[in-house]
């Protein structure tokens, strides 16, 4: 594919098919609806399947049972809609149900629900969270060969400026190299022939153990990926920095813009942008704050990924400096994301470092 002038919503539509992904299903919540619409203009042109469901409990049952099936599906939704899907995240995460799951937040950001959930039992997602189009792009994909190569849901956390914004970019397909082979899905192959396959919470690779059991194994699976899943982090202008401000997703990218012409101007800052909020880069972020005097926060919500960079930062004090900024709607055009007030922000963060270290 060529470069186009695309809105987020539907370039990550175009990239979900661009991975391979066939099943969509959604219950229509803005800033979600704009990608459950373009999924189901491009589904059908490659022989896919797009289904607006009746809730997002329909919704995440539909893109279960295709996943189970051998195909690439995916679902989502905001966080409100996704907090009715948590049970079935949950049990699909036991079952090794590789789906992708995208997290469309309105404006607040949905950070504790996509690394911590509200299901049941010792389950995680893999995080992942872009910052413009071309990443979102890229990780969207990764996000399907994550979860092939693991059997697990993989969410992807976006907002609604991610899925509004207009970008030149390359929706086409991305290589990852090879994957297992689905030889555990569901096709019909084993059914009648004393060897059925089950994919389900309670059996979910062939062999015959206890409830308890299973679970206890699937712990060891969440360590497993906790493990060896490479986290993705960006940093920058951190040698020297006094003070390092950490920001994922779009909030990330205006920090990121905000540190480098601060650091152009002399002031001795840097930040830090994880995109894999789960595995979270706890080794990344505490070699960035090894040497400045504080660590500053900034999400737009009243303090969530803080608790995460606090654990991993315990040798200089850590501030947050987000907070709840909406338009009138409460999508999340927020008055407080922009140049001038997050400069004043992180301005004051340093100053009250420097008072406190003097």
């Amino acid at each position: 594919m060529t470069r186009r002038l695309m809105e987020g919503a539907e370039a990550i539509a175009q990239a979900m098919v661009s991975a391979g992904c066939r099943f969509f299903a959604g219950y229509p919540m803005t800033p979600f609806t704009e990608v459950l619409e373009g999924m189901a203009r491009l589904l059908p042109k490659v022989g896919g399947v797009c289904i607006n469901a009746e809730s997002e409990l329909e919704a995440v049952g539909m893109a279960w049972g295709a996943a189970a099936g051998g195909v690439r599906a995916a679902t989502g939704s905001v966080g409100q809609g996704l907090s009715l899907m948590q049970e079935s995240l949950s049990e699909a995460c036991y079952a090794r149900v590789p789906l992708v799951v995208l997290n469309m937040a309105r404006g607040q950001g949905d950070y504790f629900q996509a690394t911590r959930g509200g299901g049941h039992g010792d389950y995680r997602h893999i995080v992942l969270a872009p910052s413009d189009i071309n990443e979102a792009i890229r990780v969207v994909q990764l996000a399907f060969h994550l979860a092939d190569e693991w059997r697990n849901p993989v969410t992807v956390l976006g907002d609604y400026y991610l899925a509004h914004v207009q970008e030149a970019v390359d929706p086409g397909p991305v290589d990852f190299g090879p994957l297992p082979a689905k030889d555990w899905a569901l096709d019909g192959s084993s059914s009648g022939s004393g060897r059925a396959r089950a994919v389900s919470p309670l059996r979910s690779d062939g062999a015959e153990r206890s409830y308890g059991e299973h679970l206890a194994r699937m712990g060891d699976r969440v360590k497993a990926m906790q493990a060896g899943v490479e986290p993705i982090v960006e940093t920058g202008h951190t040698d020297g920095a006094e003070l390092v401000v950490v920001a994922y997703g779009t909030p990330g990218r205006y920090v990121r813009y905000v540190v480098s012409r601060m650091r152009a101007a002399g002031v001795p800052v840097g930040f830090v942008r994880p995109v894999t909020l789960w595995p979270f880069p706890y080794d990344a972020i505490a070699a960035a704050a090894r040497d400045a005097l504080a660590i500053a926060v900034y999400e737009l919500n009243t303090g969530q990924m803080y608790d995460d960079v606090r654990l991993a930062v315990r040798t200089v004090p850590v501030s947050f400096i987000g907070g709840i900024s909406f338009d009138n709607s409460g999508f999340g055009i927020a008055p407080d994301l922009g140049v001038n007030a997050l400069t004043g922000r992180i301005a004051r963060a340093l100053d009250e470092a420097r008072r406190e270290t003097a």
